[in-house]
Parts: C-alpha cells; sequence; structure tokens
C-alpha cells in the first residue's frame, strides 16, 4: 500500500503544479491585458472637503440634491434606476455610471465629454446641482458658510471660494474611491483569490473577445464604439430612447451611435446596463454585448463562466464613501 500512497502523493503534486502553472499564465495575460486596481489617494484637506461637498444636499438649487444623489452608496456608486433626478426636478438623459475608480479614466461619462473629475465636477453645477450659472453656485456656498473650509483647503489662492476650486475639491475625494477586489489579489499573486469558475471566466472573456473593448485597469472606460450598430441594438434591447451618442457633441457623422466603452469594475453590482438603462439583468447583457458587438450568440455555459468572472471585479464601499464622520448607508 506505501507505494500506491507515494504515487498517489506524487501525482497530486504533479496536477498542483499543473494548476500553479496554468494560473501563472493566467495571471500574466490577464495583467498585461488590465492591470490592478490599488488603494485610492491619500486623504487631504481637499479630498476631506470635497467628501463634504459631494454629500452636502443644500448645495444645490432645491436644497435635496446632493453629487451623491445619483450615485448611491448601496449601488456601488452608480444609480438603479434607470434615470437619475436632478436638482431641477428633471431626469438625467442617459444612466448614471458609478463614481468609483473613475478618475483615472481619460474621459468621462458616456460621450466622454468631459476630460477630468474636475471638469464633470464643474459642469454639474449648472448640470445636476441645477444653477443657472456657476456664480451662483459659488454664491450658494458661501451663503452655506463655505468660505473659511475653502481657505484652509487653498490657503495660497486669493480666491479661495470658486467654482474651480470646488471641481478640484470634489475630484479630490472622487480619486479617494477605488475598489480593489478579488481579481487585483489574483493580478497580485493570490491564486485563490478567484474560483476556478471565475478563472475559466476570465479565460472566456479573453478568448470571445470581450477584452478587445473592455481592456485596461478598469476593463474598459478607455475607448469609444460604436454601440450595438445602431437598429441590431435596439431591436435587442427594446430601448424607447434611441440616442445618437457622441454625435450630439462632435456633430461629425462618424460618431453617430458611438458611446464611451463602460468600465466594468462593479458591474455585477451597477445595473440597470447600458447608457439608457435598459437592460436589468447581468447574463443578458452579456449575451446582447456578444451578438451585436462581437456577432456571437453565447451558449448559457459562456455567459454564466464570463458572469462569474465579473463578479470576481467587485469590491468593497470605500469606508469613506459617506458624509464626514458617518459609514456607508448600504
Amino acid at each position: 500500500m506505501k507505494p500506491v500512497r507515494v504515487v498517489s502523493v506524487i501525482a497530486l503534486q504533479v496536477v498542483m503544479m499543473g494548476t500553479a502553472h496554468a494560473d501563472e499564465v493566467l495571471r500574466r495575460e490577464a495583467v498585461a491585458l488590465f492591470g490592478q486596481v490599488k488603494g485610492g489617494a491619500a486623504s487631504s484637506p481637499q479630498a476631506e472637503l470635497g467628501r463634504a461637498l459631494f454629500w452636502d444636499t443644500r448645495a444645490s438649487l432645491d436644497g435635496k440634491t446632493a453629487c451623491a444623489s445619483c450615485h448611491p452608496a448601496r449601488d456601488w456608486g452608480a444609480d438603479r434606476r434607470r434615470y437619475s433626478t436632478d436638482a431641477r426636478g428633471a431626469l438625467t438623459s442617459r444612466h448614471s455610471p458609478t463614481i468609483f475608480n473613475s478618475m483615472t479614466q481619460p474621459t468621462l461619462r458616456w460621450l466622454g465629454d468631459r476630460k477630468s473629475g474636475a471638469d464633470q465636477a464643474e459642469s454639474s453645477l449648472t448640470g445636476s446641482m441645477g444653477f443657472a450659472t456657476k456664480e451662483a453656485g459659488v454664491a450658494k456656498l458661501a451663503e452655506l458658510e463655505y468660505l473659511g473650509r475653502f481657505r484652509a483647503a487653498y490657503p495660497e489662492d486669493a480666491e479661495p471660494l470658486s467654482a474651480a476650486n470646488y471641481a478640484r475639491a470634489l475630484a479630490s475625494y472622487q480619486a479617494t474611491l477605488t475598489t480593489p477586489a478579488p481579481f487585483d489579489r489574483f493580478l497580485g499573486g493570490d491564486d485563490g483569490a478567484l474560483t476556478e469558475r471565475q478563472k475559466a471566466g476570465l479565460k472566456t472573456f479573453v478568448s470571445t473577445g470581450c477584452a478587445g473593448c473592455h481592456s485596461g485597469v478598469n476593463l474598459g472606460g478607455t475607448m469609444f464604439q460604436k454601440f450595438g450598430l445602431t437598429r441590431d441594438y435596439w431591436l435587442e434591447t427594446g430601448s424607447d430612447k434611441p440616442d445618437v451618442g457622441r454625435f450630439a457633441v462632435t456633430r461629425k457623422e462618424e460618431d453617430r451611435y458611438v458611446f464611451r466603452v463602460p468600465m466594468l469594475r462593479n458591474v455585477a453590482k451597477t445595473g440597470p446596463y447600458f447608457h439608457d438603462g435598459s437592460v436589468e439583468r447581468l447574463d443578458t447583457a452579456v449575451r446582447i454585448m456578444a451578438k451585436v458587438q462581437l456577432g456571437r450568440t453565447l451558449d448559457d455555459a459562456a455567459v454564466t463562466s464570463i458572469v462569474s468572472f465579473l463578479e470576481s471585479l467587485t469590491g468593497e464601499v470605500p469606508s469613506n464613501y459617506a458624509p464626514p464622520g458617518r459609514k456607508p448607508e448600504m
């Protein structure tokens, strides 16, 4: 019996060595295509000011809307509603994407029409915050006695309370909102961070061509793509709100129906999906994208495999994603 046991042990070691090698090969490929999300930027006086502003509903036209209103913690920084409501009581034109990990993207929003977090924040004064002018927004902050906080955050600035510093403070806070996930631990060398099903899903995600658009550290957010080639997308989703995409900004025909490819970080928690929030389920979204973007019809096993991998991209809601002195409300 002892020789048999020895052989069994040796066979097990060979299997384990083979598995470890396969994991390392998969890891090297994934690191090259994607990359790790790590901890966010350290807190600072600017980030602390931005945190206060991000959650302050008073700093809006209606006194009821904050930046956080379209990005609840329970929705992992996105919005489970198809469209959000702004400070004028109007619905946003597109679904609100997650704020988590977003500051590393080269552009923001579905049309990529904001070049940075500060650009987006400053524009929000006359957008979601509802003010007629940026000056009106700044006046509201002064009324709320924010001047002292801005002076403390920007002591070298002759006019610390400004739309530009409002934007810089918000961007500083949002830069702290990163969500390292099991996938990142796997990329860092922890073979056990992903289940075997998730590893298989990663392989399927790459082999089916999903990584062609959803690459980079956030698995998306870095490029633009014609979304569903118009008619195919509308037929698959049953969308009732056709959207011309970047054409609305550039007026270039080649940008008609073109959108920024969304990040997939925390995607299992940030439905509904697509720019119009027309799809509730992640598995349905995977099927639709495979069909209309890649021309592939995935079977149930492939869809389940990819969804399992996408679940490994879910990190923890940052502990500072709440008003100062409070914890996130889930």
